[in-house]
């Protein structure tokens, strides 16, 4: 990523000493050197000063000058051995500071902390101090990144890329829109690369012609200038991109943006912004937001917190962006932020070297978590030692593109695309073989053909139903690790909603071996007939001597009953109490009376109807066994009872 994109300008500490250089006698080789660092002319300066270096290798400023070459031109990976003899001849804050920069740069983390904490004992600026002290801070955070996507893969786009410059794609209406240096005409000094220029070709999504690559259509790419990152608005009627590093003295000395609008079936020719403020500022690598209304950028203009921060600017009455804002911390930092992405559910993407990465810039992701702003490093397997920029995604956050210089690459920028390579997961089919039927008066089951069954979710909402077979029998899909009610019915039987659940009932995700695996599970439903004034027995009901008091024993027997009428919202039922006959008649008819309505009470408190339910207390008056003798007999005679006396639906 060069200087159309990104140029760092010279920290204010480190101008004296450069200046001086500057202006010391020296040789016509120096001269020559020295006149095209001062141009700009990074990669000229740098042939210049190595050839110094052939007959001085210790020569301090030839040195440092091909130092601050590389850095300007953002290679400073390769600039660490040059400040390291700086170093030598004259260690000051600077030398050590940026050939820690550097060796960070090449993925050197050892030596470039090492590098920083020198930096610290060289100067007594709190600042300078801070800056060294960051870089060391962020070093020790490396091994705290996880993967934001731990299987997404990247592969260099190799056949749309050239050995050039190739950075920063934007997809718009079946078009991939790119800068490149390929096919340019002249030689950008500053790289030794041509000029950088806007192409497009067609696209659907990662995929692109790249048979068919042309220049910008809509307007005309300036020669003798670097076309830089373009933006283009989501109604595709503005296009805003930069544009600088000329060497013409009658044109802007920095980079810019320009804005070009769909007016009259074409486009505009570029016009300068008026959020650029002073042209002397760098403002570049712009993006629009989901609705169009705000532009994002990067600026190095007064007031930020260091370096290259982002900015925002909203969309005013006549269509030009104005109101710029600082988008502050903690996306901005003492470092530089370039290329936001916002999205439309808020997540905000960027690049930057001022927070926890692997090398120059990362790839970065600000998320609102808790009412606050969390930034997260994107994960090694997307970011690089390199500068790894321009995210955009045409399937989020699945695939998409980026830009990175990573070792390895085609050319010096590249295009790369990335896709989520996460395998499909191994699926566990569940199938549950229902069996219905009926219970019979002597005790035993068998098979109740044609009764409805549906299934319900954990949400109570309705997910399949059906009849059983002539033998019985249905079958249910459902999914591991849920739960489940049935609710069984036919008329003449009572209603009965059955719990079901498939947790533990399949293996661990771990232990699948097949992608698709079959577990087949059984459960039977057993219906009891409804039969108008036929008692049925509540077993284990028992109250306390001479009580009518609820016992808890009671109260759970009592919920089965609560069930049943929850089940079978449409019948109406007796509730019986009976005694032995060891008390006197008037005795134990008041007492089987109280225990019925108590018995009703508690059911009525469950959220049952109490124009559902009658209470009678029969007292004796119907003993099962006459003249009982043991105690056995005398419980059989005392028991609770239920009949259903009416069904109303």
């Amino acid at each position: 990523m060069k200087k159309a994109t990104h140029s760092i300008r010279f920290a204010a500490l480190w101008v004296p000493l450069l200046v001086i250089l500057l202006h010391a006698s020296c040789t016509s080789l120096q001269q020559k050197a020295q006149n095209q660092f001062s141009s700009g002319e990074y990669q000229m300066a740098i042939s210049s000063y190595s050839r110094l270096l052939d007959k001085d290798p210790d020569n301090s400023e030839a040195n440092l000058f091909i130092a601050e070459s590389y850095r300007l031109s953002n290679r400073i990976e390769q600039a660490a051995r040059f400040y390291e003899k700086v170093s030598e001849a004259d260690a000051t804050f600077e030398s050590a500071y940026y050939k820690g920069k550097s060796l960070q740069g090449k993925g050197e983390y050892d030596s470039a902390k090492v590098a920083f904490q020198t930096a610290k004992t060289l100067t007594m600026d709190d600042e300078k101090i801070g800056l060294a002290e960051k870089e060391i801070q962020n070093i020790d955070a490396l091994s705290n990144i996880e993967p934001l996507w731990p299987n997404h893969e990247l592969e260099n786009y190799e056949l749309l890329n050239t050995t050039g410059i190739d950075y920063a794609p934007v997809l718009s209406e079946n078009y991939l829109y790119f800068t490149s240096s390929r096919g340019a005409g002249g030689l950008y000094p500053a790289t030794g690369q041509g000029y950088t220029r806007l192409f497009r070709a067609r696209a659907e999504g990662i995929n692109v012609d790249v048979q068919n690559v042309q220049t910008l259509p809509e307007f005309q790419n300036e020669s003798g200038l670097n076309q830089g990152a373009i933006a283009i608005s989501p109604d595709g009627n503005t296009i805003i991109y930069a544009r600088g590093n000329a060497n013409a003295k009658n044109d802007l000395p920095e980079v810019s943006l320009f804005a070009s609008y769909f007016r009259g079936g074409g486009f505009t020719e570029p016009i300068f912004m008026p959020v650029n403020g002073e042209p002397e500022y760098w403002n570049s690598t712009p993006a629009f937001s989901a609705d169009g209304d705000t532009l994002f950028f990067a600026s190095n203009r007064p007031g930020g917190f260091g370096g290259i921060d982002l900015y925002r600017s909203t969309r005013l009455a006549n269509g030009d962006f104005g109101n710029v804002v600082n988008v502050g911390a903690p996306i901005n930092t003492p470092g530089n932020e370039l290329f936001p992405r916002p999205l439309p559910n808020g997540d905000f993407y960027f690049s930057s070297d001022g927070h926890p990465g692997y090398g120059k810039l990362d790839l970065f992701l600000a998320q609102k978590e808790n009412g606050a702003i969390n930034v997260k490093n994107l994960g090694a397997n997307i970011n690089s030692i390199g500068d790894d920029f321009g995210i955009f995604f045409t399937d989020y956050p699945e695939e998409g593109y980026l830009t990175s210089n990573r070792p390895g690459g085609k050319g010096d920028d590249d295009i790369y695309y990335f896709k989520d390579m996460t395998p499909p997961p191994k699926v566990v089919n569940v199938l549950l073989n229902v069996v219905t039927k009926e219970r019979l008066e002597s005790g035993d089951e068998q098979v109740l053909p044609q009764t409805r069954v549906v299934l319900y979710d954990a949400n109570n909402q309705t997910i399949d139903g059906n009849f059983s077979s002539q033998s019985g029998r249905l079958r249910f899909p459902l999914e591991p690790e849920k739960t489940y009610t049935m609710i069984a019915s036919k008329n003449g039987y009572f209603s009965q909603s059955v719990p079901y659940s498939t947790i533990g009932k399949t293996p661990a995700p771990e232990e699948l071996i097949q992608d698709v695996t079959n577990v087949t599970l059984d459960t039977t439903i057993v219906l009891e007939q409804l039969v108008l004034e036929r008692a049925i027995v509540l077993e284990n009901i028992y109250y306390d001597l001479d009580k009518a008091d609820i016992r808890p024993d009671a109260a759970q027997e009592l919920d089965k009953l609560v069930k049943i009428l929850k089940d079978n919202p449409g019948i109406r039922i007796e509730l019986s109490s009976h005694t032995d006959a060891r008390a006197t008649d008037a005795y134990n008819q008041d007492l089987s009376q109280r225990r019925a309505e108590s018995a009703v009470e508690y059911i009525v408190s469950q959220g049952i109807d109490p124009s559902r339910l009658e209470a009678r207390g029969y007292g004796e008056q119907q003993l099962l066994i006459e003249n009982a003798q043991t105690e056995e007999e005398h419980q059989v005679n005392r028991r609770t009872e239920f009949k259903v006396i009416e069904i109303t639906g």
